[in-house]
């Protein structure tokens, strides 16, 4: 139990030259993805190995004591490294090598050359184009980035508060403790100009001011880790492999704030969130850092786990306050804001876990540093979730004014299959597609804004020239109308409407007023909803339309999908030249859609084909086309 300031150094010391003194150290990316590549087998698979060959091992930070000279090898269950295409992954220290895509059978060779002989398995290392790269930091998905936020995310054991004392977790809270005061902790926040993470951009400075002014002496910290955006996953690794970092930032907006509890909300299908999060708490309970009087001091703070059920609305503020509380998730109209009366109805800091992880570095290193990265109104770095038809999917940091071209072609390494770059969904289903105009377009929340767009939380969905542009408004208007509360009428009925009438466009049978009527329900349903998930539910349909209306016009007029993807719209012909007559193709056919003569060219019935493309397959001639 740390008691005092000073104990709480000699630790962080203790800790720190013992982890200096790994002579060296295996990361195996612990995240969510490799674990379900069977990167937990592999760890346990590493340690037995090295017992077997009596080489020794620690699984974990031991308090390094006077005349020690046992340096082991330390062996971690880090965080989600990024490279979530290449995983399982393992990266060994001090050398930099990362070993991509590992299996069981790896183990061996990677302890006795890597481990026991010092020299890299080539094969394992990443290989592009012909050029392998054998450290982790030449590889140009890792070059091109500035991990800030992420920068402990595989590089420490993220089960450990023990390894984040080692890299001096906690000297941010220790300063805001012992040498600032309330003002000049929301004076440090406000002049480096962090903006909220979450999606809207809000000042946090701003926010923690005003919860500070607030004359209740209850108040309330809360972590909004929901994240309910399709394909996002920022605030979760964040979670999962530091999640001491953004408890540190909470503890520091209590200092700030006056607040002696905080909240974590993460949602229910991020079990290993959850879990690490527990582990988290209970080891600064164990340490002090917890509970009545911290490190003797008159600051006395807890923290809460509540589990949402996965609603997507309950990342609207006081849909998720509401949550904590046990009602339903539904938001509120404002005034009051959640500044004003949040939880339980008190004055309450609502920020998500990135804004929180940011805390302690802008602490530490002061606001001047935080405003040399990124521009000056968005300074800082932004965590992205990178999917789609790209190379490199995964989990990437660039500072705020990074371009789309920056981070699809150099991080992303360009489109998947040589394929042309069409658009990037931006945002989640809140978000708006950009397209190759946009590709110099600085992400920062101004510039997006103006381009009609929002960073959100950062999910990036990347689409090439086979993607049909109609089908991702009808997908993601699909999800936002699935998951609208259905307290206000016009997110209930509006996303209603539009999404039956981007499913008749989808199937063929749109009509000449359907694009007319889609922006009017558009323009309807941002004016008159009650929160701000509803405000933006229309704009993946707005931003589809204003840079791919001929789309719409080709589905709707022509009854043809431009990107041939759309299925009812598809049209599977035979080209009486290369048809030789076989009749495999009418032998394949499930509903009899085929007909003609041996060794005379087929044809397929357009009423009565389903468009499943057995034939395709089939033809050893390829006459069929779609």
């Amino acid at each position: 139990m740390l008691d005092s300031r000073s104990a709480l150094r000699t630790t962080r010391e203790a800790y720190a030259k013992s982890f200096q003194n790994e002579k060296k150290k295996i990361l195996i990316c612990a995240g969510t993805g490799c674990l379900s590549s069977g990167s937990l087998e592999i760890y346990e698979r590493l340690i037995a190995l090295m017992k077997e060959k009596n080489i020794a091992c620690a699984v974990e930070l031991k308090r390094e004591t006077a005349g020690d000279a046992l340096h082991p090898v330390g062996i971690k269950r880090s965080g989600c490294h990024g490279f979530c295409e290449m995983g399982p992954l393992i990266l060994i220290e001090p050398e930099g090598y990362l070993y991509t895509k590992v299996k069981l059978e790896d183990c061996e060779e990677i302890i006795t050359k890597t481990i026991a002989g010092g020299d890299v398995v080539e094969r394992l290392v990443y290989h592009k184009e012909g050029v392998s790269y054998t450290r982790r930091n030449e590889i140009p998905f890792y070059e091109k980035q500035t991990r800030q936020v992420l920068e402990h995310c595989g590089q420490i054991d993220a089960t450990s508060i023990k390894e984040y004392f080692a890299v001096g977790g906690y000297t941010a809270f220790e300063k805001a403790l012992f040498d600032m005061n309330a003002d000049q902790i929301i004076a440090e926040i406000s002049n480096s100009n962090l903006r909220g993470r979450g999606g809207g951009g809000f000042p946090a400075g701003r926010k923690w001011s005003q919860v500070s002014r607030q004359p209740e002496g209850q108040k309330y910290i809360v972590c909004n880790g929901d994240e309910g955006d399709p394909g996002a996953f920022m605030d979760r690794s964040v979670m999962e492999g530091d999640p001491h970092r953004m408890i540190e930032g909470m503890l520091i907006a209590g200092l700030a704030c006056g607040a002696s509890e905080g909240y974590v909300y993460v949602r229910a299908e991020y079990p290993m969130a959850v879990s690490r999060l527990k582990s988290a708490i209970a080891q600064m309970r164990e340490f002090g850092l917890l509970g009545k009087n911290i490190l003797g001091t008159n600051f006395s703070f807890d923290l809460h786990i509540n589990r949402g059920a996965g609603a997507f609305v309950c990342g609207e503020g006081s849909a998720l306050t509401a949550s904590i509380e046990g009602k339903r998730g539904m938001p509120r109209v404002k005034p009051p804001r959640t500044v004003e009366q949040g939880l339980f109805e008190k004055p309450t800091v609502l920020n998500n876990v990135e804004t929180f992880a940011n805390v302690p570095l802008i602490i530490n290193r002061g606001a001047a540093w935080y405003k040399t990265i990124g521009p000056e109104n968005s300074p800082g770095t932004k965590a992205f979730a990178l999917t789609g038809n790209i190379e490199n999917t995964g989990l990437i940091e660039v500072p705020m004014g990074t371009t789309l071209r920056e981070v699809i072609f150099d991080v992303g390494g360009g489109m998947r299959g040589g394929g042309q770059f069409k658009a990037v969904q931006i945002g989640g289903p809140s978000g708006g597609c950009l397209t190759a105009e946009h590709l110099d377009l600085p992400m920062d929340f101004d510039s997006l804004k103006k381009a009609g767009a929002m960073i959100g939380s950062g999910g990036l969905v990347v689409m090439d020239d086979t993607t049909c542009m109609v089908e991702i408004a009808r997908f993601f208007m699909n999800f936002t109308q699935n998951e609208s509360c259905g307290k206000c009428v016009p997110c209930r009925e509006g996303t209603k409407r539009m999404l039956a009438i981007l499913q008749r466009i989808v199937a063929g049978e749109g009509r000449e007023e359907d694009i007319d009527l889609l922006l009017e329900l558009a323009d309807t349903i941002s004016e008159t909803a009650l929160c701000g998930l509803g405000k933006t539910a229309a704009f993946p349909v707005i931003s589809t339309i204003r840079s791919f209306r001929s789309e719409y016009e080709a589905h709707i007029r022509d009854k043809k999908c431009p990107a041939g993807s759309c299925q009812k719209l598809k049209q599977i012909r035979i080209e009486a030249a290369k048809c030789k007559g076989c009749s495999k193709c009418s032998k394949i056919c499930p509903v009899g859609a085929i007909s003609g003569k041996i060794k005379e060219p087929f044809v397929i019935d357009q009423a009565k084909c389903i468009k499943c493309g057995a034939c395709l397959t089939a033809c050893p001639f390829k006459a069929i086309a779609a």
